[in-house]
């Protein structure tokens, strides 16, 4: 029978598939979200009367053993981070402090209050950076090219260590790009498939962006979060790659987008060096055999259907903002 579930970050792109999926599978579902003048729900909003969520600091220590010691959960999913890599350069100390000390703090209130449960880390493509093999797998070395890859680097050999120390099922998987129409407008497919229905709809004139060349795997974060599931199902902690094996340009993904809506990216498409990383990460290829060998797991959406997917969400609010503004100027006129 399915247990209790704790995901941390709830309120983000993972957390409210990975919660769509666990209530299917029926299980009690919880969840944290930071505390904000204006708390966003948006993505979990249709889920609100099926789930509980409480507001919980991954930088308050005390709080999360509060929050362990109350729900009980069996299962724990740490998708809470400061996940955005171009703000870890901005906020470096912040990032450390919840992307890598949270994960610390979380494992040591689980190792305190009941080291049965079962804890998954959200671990990152970014960790192999500069990368030293393609494709990329459980075994590559780790070269970090941001503050949120080291960051994330240590939240992934710390679940190692607990796991080794403690005897705790705690595993992290290695997700490569995923994405979806509930990607933050920040992260730049999101900012691509925003951009191109805006301009579709007479909103936007331009889409500025950094390098096209890099290259990345980018798959569907409906599919992922499967995969988080299956690996707390297994007997024994397992880290896996979890992605396509396919990677494509981010000029590619461009190409994509624009074809969706009958336009021309060269027409619109503006190259802007503030939009660079200081260290840049050239190339993400998944090398996902051994989830796919032993999870059983394979990526459903390919990456036309995902692009397609996130352009007519983008659509639908980019036409419902073109009305709003009519309204607004025959409001004026009146």
């Amino acid at each position: 029978m399915p247990g209790t579930a704790l995901i941390t970050g709830i309120t983000g792109q993972d957390g409210s598939y990975l919660a769509e999926l666990l209530l299917e599978k029926g299980y009690e579902v919880h969840g944290t979200y930071r505390r904000a003048s204006t708390p966003t729900f948006d993505r979990i909003e249709h889920l609100l009367d099926h789930i509980q969520v409480h507001q919980t600091d991954l930088t308050d220590q005390a709080s999360l053993l509060k929050l362990i010691k109350n729900v009980r959960p069996t299962e724990v999913y740490n998708l809470a981070a400061q996940s955005f890599v171009g703000t870890s350069w901005d906020q470096v100390i912040a990032t450390g402090d919840v992307t890598g000390l949270g994960t610390a703090r979380i494992l040591e209130a689980i190792q305190c209050i009941d080291p049965s449960i079962r804890f998954y880390q959200a671990s990152s493509s970014e960790m192999f950076g500069k990368v030293h093999e393609t494709p990329q797998r459980e075994t590559t070395t780790l070269h970090p090219r941001s503050p949120y890859g080291v960051a994330k680097v240590y939240s992934h050999y710390l679940t190692i260590n607990f796991r080794e120390s403690y005897d705790m099922f705690a595993c992290s998987g290695i997700l490569f790009n995923h994405e979806s129409p509930r990607r933050g407008l920040e992260f730049v497919t999101r900012k691509i498939t925003h951009a191109v229905a805006r301009i579709k709809m007479g909103l936007q004139s331009e889409l500025r962006l950094g390098n096209l060349e890099a290259k990345r795997d980018w798959g569907f974060a409906g599919d992922y979060v499967e995969a988080m599931w299956m690996m707390l199902q297994q007997e024994k902690p397992v880290d896996y790659v979890v992605g396509t094996g396919v990677t494509v340009r981010v000029g590619d993904f461009v190409d994509l987008a624009f074809a969706e809506v009958g336009l021309d990216p060269a027409d619109y498409v503006v190259i802007d060096p503030q939009f660079y990383r200081p260290a840049e990460v050239e190339l993400l290829l998944a090398d996902p055999s051994k989830a796919k060998a032993e999870l059983g797991w394979v990526p459903k959406t390919d990456l036309k259907q995902l692009v397609g997917m996130m352009v007519e969400n983008d659509l639908e609010l980019a036409e419902r903002e073109s009305k709003d503004a009519s309204a607004v100027k025959v409001r004026r006129a009146a």
